[in-house]
């Protein structure tokens, strides 16, 4: 039953995309980040399919791990975009012949954010995406230059749900916190996991090893409250808005802002 409506809006999706934008490919974008490059881009008309994660008005595709083959076969997409956690030959065989199959990253630092976002342009055909994309090289350093870090030593968690987890070495937030002038002491390569069936004291004899004067928390919309292990000594608990840090991109430029008012003395 659903499978015909669903045909048909592909198609009404897919004529509607070529008669508006003759030069605009029909997208896939199978996360949120990829999305919000792509509107970014000013490539969002060109997308007839997106995750379950995503907030648009379209036909989904399933999820990063478990995309939806059949979705995607009648969405007939030019460029199909997801992240490395999708896996590789699983996505190419969805492709439908001649399509762009593209796997990305972005959070393995700022070098990989930035190489990332021309990666997902090129592919969606903007011919300016170097130049776009220096721009808010130049725009996020500048950014992060005018917050006041104070060399202070912190530690940014997503703390405010279930399964915590703290950026480490390597990360793009590792990273970006950095270039704001703060001392991050994670002394963990890419992310730690504090699973919730792991050890009790795990979490606080962590943050009591390293010390640190600040926690960021990002926080979502649906989280109530913060970890409670996170309540340390001498440690001020700061929560950031988690959609403008989960996302390596220009989003990123109003999470520099937000960390800049926080940290006004």
């Amino acid at each position: 039953m659903f499978r015909p409506l669903l045909a048909l809006l592909a198609g009404l999706i897919m004529s509607m995309t070529s008669l508006a934008h003759a030069d605009c490919p029909r997208i896939v974008s199978q996360s949120p980040y990829i999305t919000r490059a792509l509107e970014w881009m000013g490539r969002s008309d060109c997308i007839v399919g997106i995750s379950r994660y995503d907030k648009l008005d379209l036909p989904r595709t399933g999820g990063i791990i478990d995309p939806d083959a059949d979705v995607i076969a009648l969405l007939d997409p030019q460029v199909m975009i997801t992240s490395r956690w999708t896996a590789a030959a699983k996505w190419q065989a969805m492709a439908p012949a001649g399509a762009t199959v593209l796997r990305v990253d972005g959070f393995k630092g700022t070098d990989d954010m930035e190489r990332t976002l021309r990666q997902i342009g090129r592919a969606a055909g903007v011919a300016d995406i170097d130049a776009r994309v220096d721009r808010f090289a130049a725009e996020w350093r500048a950014a992060a230059a005018k917050v006041n870090g104070g060399n202070r030593r912190a530690v940014i968690m997503t703390a405010c749900s279930g399964a915590p987890y703290s950026f480490g070495r390597g990360t793009t937030l590792y990273e970006l916190f950095s270039s704001a002038g703060l001392q991050i002491v994670a002394d963990h390569d890419g992310i730690r996991n504090f699973r919730p069936d792991g050890p009790v004291d795990e979490l606080p004899r962590w943050l009591d090893s390293i010390r640190p004067e600040i926690i960021f928390a990002l926080k979502n919309s649906l989280d109530e409250a913060c970890n409670v292990a996170l309540v340390r000594p001498n440690t001020m608990i700061v929560p950031l808005d988690g959609e403008y840090f989960n996302h390596p991109g220009p989003g990123l430029l109003k999470g520099l802002e937000q960390l800049r008012q926080v940290l006004v003395p």
